[in-house]
């Protein structure tokens, strides 16, 4: 084909400068901006409780969507023991409590992440109350945990007491992230967007010390005190929000019991209607001197060391009747917009999701959504005249200190609902109890990861403008290569 080196040698230059002059214009036409994968952070959230702990951790891209994270969980642990207002006399096992599930946490956080890790704790109703009982106590408290913390390799951000009303709105905000009300991901733009009709939900918390009631109401919120207003995915946001101290679950409970030991004149055996029949259980007056709840003074009744025995009988009636006595809704004076205890309230308005104690109780009960009311009535009633034998022997599995107190707590979320929120036969429908959604806990502390991550700056994103960093390298090293050959084979050309 050639007839002699020297034309041999010429195609070649001719090829290689044909190349060159194509890996040139590879490198410098504009393809489609690209952006790197965006750093992962990660941030840990301690939920101290009344009566347990649970940590979750969560993790996002450093690149925020309008100033707030894409945040998923990635682990949740729960702490043994009680929570951690129960270590008042030692305060030291507060923090060791916790080491067991920050060991769990740093075994899925890469080691290069860690020290960036953004780690809070918040106390809730059960340390509100400790601080009202010793507030010098309740700040040991918190300082043994978050000397822990420190000793970890993370991002310490804090170890605190959180409101009831932030408590509240931190659960609204992360039913609404979870169930896309604030951003939906379109597979159209493959972009983030907020739905054109955003259903917000409400979110009902029971918890064991208090509970909370978070919505955005029709009109605007009256009284400022209870109103919350967030910014997210740059919208905001002005909800609702009240907590009860004193009304969650466990407290609700030795209220009843201290009120129903009063009403009986301080005998040594008192009917409790709410618990089954052929049930006893013997407490000690001095137990309701632990919790400010039920310590306060009563000439009707001395907190002594005094034991008292509670009856059983199972009457679904007189255990309702007794559960309202602890709501003073005579101070209401039937306005529409009160709940209990003069506190104002606009009327609730869109659809809610009940977690925690609401959802535990209804599921046990085997309540669900889309159930009439008559029939969720008709089923506590029902449950609350089984006798003990019957119960103990169709749930042995069941914890026995628990199983006799649902019927109290089913009458009580019924009460709190329908008397003090005033929910109806129709708005009853719109209450939906569950606790996850996906594979996330519903809690306030999603709610509370999302509002730090806008205290967290977000990395800005790796932009390459207009060229592929792999492509354009290979593009470059290319040239490089053909126009070293190419002068190589011109001076073999010349030598020719």
């Amino acid at each position: 084909m050639f007839t002699n080196k020297k034309h041999f040698t010429t195609a070649i230059i001719g090829v290689l400068i044909s190349l060159s002059i194509i890996a040139l214009i590879l490198s410098l036409v504009k393809i489609e901006d690209v952006t790197l994968p965006p750093k992962v952070k990660y941030g840990m959230v301690f939920d101290a409780g009344s009566s347990h702990t649970s940590l979750f951790v969560y993790e996002w891209d450093s690149d925020k969507k309008n100033n707030t994270g894409v945040v998923s969980q990635t682990l949740s642990c729960d702490v043994q023991g009680q929570g951690i207002s129960s270590y008042a006399n030692d305060p030291p096992k507060a923090g060791d409590s916790l080491r067991e599930c920050l060991d769990k946490a740093l075994k899925v956080i890469p080691a290069a992440r860690q020290r960036d890790v953004a780690a809070y704790l918040g106390a809730t109703a059960g340390m509100r109350l400790l601080r009202e009982q010793n507030s010098s106590v309740a700040d040991q408290v918190l300082a043994e945990v978050a000397k822990t913390m420190r000793e970890y390799p993370v991002a310490f951000k804090g170890a605190q007491i959180l409101t009831g009303e932030e408590e509240g709105a931190y659960g609204w905000i992360t039913i609404n992230y979870l169930l896309d009300s604030f951003t939906k991901y379109s597979p159209k733009t493959h972009t983030w967007v907020r739905p054109e009709a955003a259903n917000i939900f409400g979110a009902l918390d029971l918890g064991g010390a208090s509970t909370q009631i978070s919505f955005m109401p029709e009109g605007s919120v009256i009284n400022s005190n209870e109103a919350s207003r967030f910014t997210l995915y740059g919208y905001n946001y002005n909800i609702y929000t009240h907590s009860y101290l004193c009304y969650g679950q466990n407290e609700m409970l030795k209220r009843l019991a201290k009120e129903l030991i009063v009403e009986s004149s301080s005998s040594m055996r008192v009917n409790h209607p709410c618990y089954p029949k052929d049930y006893n259980e013997t407490i000690s007056l001095s137990s309701f001197r632990t919790s400010p709840c039920t310590n306060q003074s009563d000439p009707r009744l001395t907190l002594g060391d005094r034991k008292v025995t509670l009856e059983g009988s199972g009457n679904a009636s007189g255990c309702l009747a007794a559960v309202k006595k602890l709501f003073n809704f005579s101070a209401c004076s039937q306005s529409q917009n009160c709940t209990f205890d003069g506190v104002y309230q606009p009327p609730v308005s869109g659809q809610f999701i009940a977690f925690s104690a609401f959802y535990y109780n209804f599921k046990f009960l085997n309540l669900t959504e889309g159930q009439s009311l008559a029939t969720v009535r008709e089923t506590i009633e029902h449950f609350c005249t089984r006798s003990w034998e019957d119960l103990s022997s169709s749930y042995p599995r069941e914890n026995p200190e628990r199983l006799p107190k649902y019927c109290a707590n089913a009458n009580y979320i019924l009460t709190l609902l329908l008397d003090a929120y005033k929910f109806n036969e129709t708005s009853w429908n719109n209450i939906f109890f569950q606790m996850k959604v996906g594979s996330s806990d519903v809690g306030w502390m999603l709610g509370c990861m999302l509002n730090l991550t806008n205290m967290i700056l977000a990395e800005a994103p790796v932009w390459v403008k207009g060229h592929v960093p792999s492509l354009r390298a290979a593009a470059v090293a290319f040239i490089f290569l053909t126009l070293a050959l190419g002068l190589a084979a011109l001076l073999l050309l010349l030598r020719v």
